[in-house]
């Protein structure tokens, strides 16, 4: 059984190609992609030629090759100009395509998470977040799901376990635990399509994204406990330079920054996050609470989610190997212009944006960086080495 796709009829998919239009156009503008416009797209002709609807195709499918995931991520997790209609008409898109790359199943993935996080009931507590609850909210787009998951898939349950255990932002996103989360999507293969699957993973990443976004109201708390502690000490800078702030960073300044993010990551998962920075802006405030002294390492701790969560891999890798065999033969093979205007495409209202940096970075990943010497900018015969964003 495969996921319910848009149907394959040619006024259906000229729709399609009218919705989806103005999103990958205003991605293109957004990520500077020189890109001619589809003329028949562009005049939204109701009633296409002959060869529209081919042009129409080849037009998307050049965009959906140059668009890359953390582009996509970016874009939707940034912008409110895509309404839930125009995140669906996404999501049966890229289901619909025979082509199963890497790209493809990533775009998936998250576009079914964001879709799912914006339409679960907002009083939802995580142990009713089970695949039947899942399954029920995605049935418009996946069809009727049967809620019996093979073995494999149970192995993200404990991935999700370990996710549970980290204490901090900062475990979470050098733990290990992320990384078998992806090898277990990595592994998955053409198994990851299955109805099933898309509702394990929909769960799975809604679940990681709800533990990840505690832990950094959490820590983002800390900090803020944490200013206010070394102001009762009557101490009004410190040294923040590890977070791409000055060496003698007034605390009143970085409450006021600590606040306008608390009050961004409590508004919705599609807030951006400047994750290098809050991680290296708590050590910061540690090491100013500690007198000038490292704060102890949470290494050890790290250590143990990380070896709590490998045999979860270990358990999913074979199993989805063998399945992913026997499924392989029954898979599917397979410069400006002026922007739309928005009324049939699926767009919303636009609001203010918080930037993120771009990258290949994988969702909530923060780039490692070599242990932080407080001392190096004052030394005058080292070169502070550039500081990646």
């Amino acid at each position: 059984m495969t996921p319910t796709t848009p149907e394959q009829d040619p006024a259906v998919q000229w729709k399609s190609a009218l919705q989806l239009y103005p999103i990958y156009f205003e991605l293109a503008r957004e990520f500077v992609i020189d890109v001619k416009a589809c003329v028949d797209l562009e005049a939204q002709v109701e009633v296409p030629g002959p060869d529209a609807l081919t042009q129409a195709n080849a037009w998307l499918d050049e965009m959906d090759e140059r668009i890359q995931v953390h582009q996509l991520r970016q874009f939707l997790q940034t912008s409110s100009l895509v309404n839930q209609e125009g995140l669906v008409n996404l999501i049966q898109h890229f289901l619909a395509k025979a082509a199963r790359t890497d790209a493809v199943r990533d775009k998936i993935d998250f576009l079914l998470v964001q879709h799912f996080s914006q339409i679960a009931p907002s009083g939802v507590v995580d142990a009713e977040v089970d695949l039947g609850f899942v399954a029920q909210h995605l049935e418009p787009l996946l069809g009727p799901v049967e809620i019996k998951p093979p073995v494999w898939l149970n192995a993200l349950d404990r991935v999700l376990e370990s996710a549970r255990k980290c204490r901090s932002l900062d475990e979470l996103l050098h733990g290990g635990v992320l990384e078998q989360g992806r090898k277990a999507k990595g592994q998955s293969g053409d198994l990851f399509y299955k109805p099933i699957a898309l509702v394990a993973f929909t769960r799975f990443g809604y679940l990681m994204r709800r533990a990840f976004f505690r832990l950094m109201l959490g820590d983002l708390n800390l900090i803020l406990e944490g200013l206010t502690e070394l102001e009762e000490k009557n101490i009004h800078t410190i040294d923040c330079r590890r977070a791409q702030f000055s060496a003698e960073e007034p605390i009143s300044r970085l409450r006021m920054i600590c606040q306008s993010w608390k009050v961004m990551f409590q508004a919705e998962y599609s807030s951006g996050q400047p994750l290098r920075m809050l991680v290296d802006l708590k050590a910061s405030v540690e090491y100013a609470l500690a007198g000038g002294k490292p704060a102890a390492t949470s290494a050890p701790a790290a250590a143990t989610v990380a070896a709590a969560a490998k045999p979860a891999a270990a358990k999913l890798a074979k199993p989805a190997a063998k399945e992913s065999a026997a499924a392989a033969g029954a898979a599917a093979t397979a410069s400006a212009a002026k922007t739309p205007a928005p009324a049939k495409s699926g767009l919303a209202k636009p609001k203010a944006k918080f930037a993120v940096a771009s990258g290949d970075a994988e969702e909530f990943q923060v780039s490692n960086a070599p242990d932080w010497d407080a001392d190096a900018d004052s030394k005058p015969e080292q070169k502070t080495p550039d500081k990646k964003k």
